[in-house]
């Protein structure tokens, strides 16, 4: 036998394969369907990581093991390759985006095959490709048509220096994350989608699907429905009202001050009325260096000031309440405003100890003056008039009734998600597809004219107006109005990389489609995506705005049903050796290229899948590495221990029917590692047996398969079996078979048990009873007594009732 050189053996494999395309998934087919999806990568200039491969491999399996049970599996892999890192590094480069996204993609396709992943490439895709991105254009001139797509003022995360519009996430502590310089806000006008118009649907439809419950919980927490009622508090002497959205309106007679954001239109309608307005622009210039994330969740010091020469009229109490401003309050949520509940929320409460306000107790129980009584769902009203003695659902719903009665507010359900901002000021993104009129306002670009191409350009670098650099080329802006004939300028912001990732999946559907994106019969076929795997970082947005995107085509009658996903799941991250994330800043980034170029793939296959928990992060090793090494080299040296003969060795079927069936189920439940330390098992079985047939080694072969599939693929061929081991039949297990015959049989003597009895699983009652008689510990429950009763159940349980 020749030695096991992986190397070797993937080469010749990836050639075979590329050759006969045996992953290729047809859309007309007799057989049951599985579509199979990961979240297609960022090609970024550094090539893949190691943690990369680990939710690739995961589904690679789950596919792999479906063709062998007959299915017609879609297995597709494409490059979401707009976005804002590769601008930056074209920038700095002074090299195209499209030159640098071709050498990523080409680099990362080259690393992907390395592995041996069974995607279909003849759907590969490419979100900068316009062949794509003309639908992703198209599906936006829809949501346009359809009143959800507008225009609106904005304020964004402004970067003078990289003149350059930014996430929340890209600024840090109130600087850029690029340049380190400092980040204001500056208003601008963005394009907007109404996400919130679907907000409901978003979270009842989570019952639809099979996601796992962190996921929902993700979803519907982001979404943030709740039910309350607006309130309006009069501006004392004014005729102005503020208006605040409030689930607790019970507590409203415990509401001792207002606060509202610092960016709020009416303090500079009464700039003249306001006698410490310094104060406050300075507190408006150190607030408008926080992003929004900055603002509401890292917020951890309470600051504020007073509007002094405002205040506002609770509309319960009647009494006049003081006005602050504060940075966790936005103008860009809700209504801009909040009124303030020290003794039963525990941010208020914070807020109110620091600045000395008055903090009143309106739910019975607890001590106000040492803790804050948050989530107060149960309790007595007190301190609050009319609605003194109520229970705390009465006392809501009483005082929504009274504040409808006399107009002072509204029941209302609300919720914490906000349309989203689309626009962006920069040029490595889809153009967005409509021409501004003076006559016409915004006017679509005709379907027919789709895409609207990507202008080619030397400079990438935006204006110091913050306008995208597409502005500044001239003879693409202008152009003629599609309505009227007259003169018009295209929309110079483009689109977010969201935009091309909301949709991806269902251009896998049919990706070369000129007519539709895909054809009603494919759509009808492929939906839903059986399986889709993703990070949790993107169970969030992500996974929102494609859920979104895809309900607004089942309302214009695109696709046929209203979720895109039928099952979402989400692994964990692969850390550094160190225990921390993986990132060249840390030093610990593991380069697979590296470990299949010394181990070989299927050794890095089996690694990232027996490395642990598949949902939970675990930290690389390279001992780990070698170990799985030394398992398929001794997986390889099974053909030394191969004697003649054609069925089951007798004495390990028991072992290989129980086998065939953890690893059936394993792989089916994401416990890769425990159906690969199932076959781990097995192996030392048949060589503890010192002799196995062609039939034990084959359906080994063929279950380990999915996690190593060059090396089985080999053994295989080398075995002289029919065909190859990809065209096969996934090994059926009997369920007499995977059952001990002898068990340790649990013995209750009046219901407890007293001790165990070693016992033929088809042995009868009798027997049972001499051996528990002959058992000491069970025996001294028994003796002297009378059996009035016994029951039991072969293989299970035998109960003896004594009296």
């Amino acid at each position: 036998m020749r030695e096991y050189r992986p190397n070797e053996i993937e080469k010749k494999w990836h050639d075979i394969w590329d050759e006969r395309q045996p992953f290729k998934a047809s859309n007309e087919s007799n057989k049951p369907k599985f579509y199979a999806l990961v979240e297609f990568p960022y090609p970024s200039g550094e090539g893949l990581h190691v943690g990369h491969p680990r939710p690739y491999t995961a589904l690679d399996i789950v596919s792999r093991k479906r063709r062998l049970e007959g299915y017609n599996v879609l297995y597709p892999m494409g490059w979401d390759a707009f976005g804002l890192p590769t601008e930056n590094y074209a920038i700095k480069h002074k090299i195209h985006p499209e030159t640098v996204t071709e050498r990523n993609v080409a680099r990362f396709k080259s690393q992907l095959k390395s592995i041996g992943f069974s995607f279909d490439w003849a759907r590969e895709i490419n979100t900068t490709d316009p062949h794509y991105y003309k639908w992703t254009q198209w599906i936006f001139l829809k949501l346009y048509e359809k009143g959800l797509a507008y225009k609106q003022e904005m304020p964004i995360n402004w970067c003078p220096s990289c003149k350059v519009g930014l996430a929340n996430e890209e600024v840090i502590q109130g600087t850029c994350e690029r340049c380190s310089g400092e980040v204001v806000r500056k208003v601008k006008n963005q394009w907007m989608l109404k996400i919130t118009e679907y907000a409901d649907r978003l979270i009842s439809d989570l019952d639809k699907v099979d996601y796992i419950e962190r996921v929902k919980a993700q979803q519907t927490n982001w979404i943030g429905k709740s039910e309350g009622a607006e309130v309006d508090f009069q501006i004392a002497g004014k005729e102005d009202k503020l208006r605040v959205f409030t689930t607790r309106p019970d507590t409203l007679f415990g509401s001792t001050y207002m606060v509202i954001a610092a960016e709020h239109p009416l303090i500079e309608k009464y700039k003249e009325e306001i006698t410490n307005l310094d104060e406050i622009h300075e507190y408006q210039h150190e607030v408008g260096k926080k992003s929004d994330f900055e603002r509401t969740e890292l917020s951890k010091d309470k600051t504020g000031i007073e509007i002094k020469g405002l205040t506002a009229i609770n509309p319960a109490s009647g009494g006049e309440i003081p006005i602050w401003i504060s940075d966790y309050v936005l103008m860009s949520y809700g209504t801009g405003a909040i009124m303030a509940v020290p003794g039963h929320d525990t941010r208020d409460w914070e807020f109110a100890k620091k600045f000395n306000l008055p903090i009143i107790e309106v739910i019975k129980g607890g001590d106000v003056e040492k803790e804050a009584f948050t989530d107060t769902e149960e309790g007595i009203a007190i301190n609050s008039d009319f609605i003194n003695g109520m229970e705390v659902k009465e006392a809501k719903e009483y005082m929504i009734k009274w504040l409808e009665d006399k107009n002072l507010g509204t029941r209302k359900v609300n919720f914490k998600l906000r349309d989203w901002v689309f626009s962006r000021q920069r040029y490595w993104g889809e153009p967005i597809p409509l021409i501004h009129c003076d006559e016409c306002g915004w006017v679509p670009v005709p379907e027919k004219e789709l895409p609207v191409m990507l202008p080619d350009v030397e400079n990438y670098e935006p204006a110091d107006n913050g306008e995208s650099p597409l502005a500044n080329i001239i003879d693409w802006v202008e152009t003629t109005c599609p309505k009227c004939g007259g003169k018009g300028k295209r929309e110079t912001d483009t689109m977010p990389q969201w935009a091309g990732s909301s949709w991806y999946f269902l251009r896998y559907i049919d990706p070369f489609n000129e007519e539709k994106f895909a054809s009603q019969e494919a759509l009808n076929y492929w939906l839903p995506v059986d399986w889709y795997n993703g990070g949790m970082e993107h169970t969030t947005l992500h996974l929102l705005y494609s859920r979104f995107w895809h309900k607004f085509l089942y309302d214009i009658g695109v696709v046929p049903i209203p979720e895109p996903y039928a099952k979402r799941t989400s692994h964990g991250m692969i850390l550094g050796d160190n225990n921390e994330k993986m990132s060249k800043s840390r030093g610990n980034v593991i380069n697979p290229d590296d470990i299949v170029r010394d181990y070989g793939a299927d050794t890095l296959r089996t690694y990232e899948m027996f490395i642990g928990d598949f949902e939970k992060s675990v930290p690389w090793s390279e001992n780990g590495v070698k170990g799985c090494r030394r398992f398929l080299e001794r997986v390889w040296k099974l053909q030394d221990i191969l004697v003649d003969g054609e069925d089951y060795t007798k004495e390990l079927e028991s072992s290989i029917h129980k086998t065939i069936k953890k690893v059936s189920e394993d792989f089916e439940t994401l416990k890769f590692n425990t159906g690969i330390a199932a076959l781990m098992s097995l192996l030392n079985e048949f060589n503890d047996h010192g002799s196995i047939k062609k039939e034990d080694l084959k359906t080994f072969i063929i279950l380990l398969n999915p996690v190593a599939p060059h090396i089985t693929e080999e053994m295989w061929e080398i075995l002289g079996l029919e065909g190859y081991l990809h065209e096969t039949a996934w090994p059926k297990y009997d369920e007499e078979k995977t059952r001990d015959k002898v068990i340790d049989l649990p013995v209750q003597v009046n219901g407890k048990v007293r001790g165990t009895i070693q016992i033929s699983v088809d042995e009868s009652q009798d027997i049972a009873r001499e051996k528990a008689k002959a058992d000491e510990n069970i025996n001294r429950f028994l003796e002297g007594k009378n059996i009035v009763k016994e029951i039991f159940v072969p293989g299970k349980i035998y109960n003896i009732v004594v009296k």
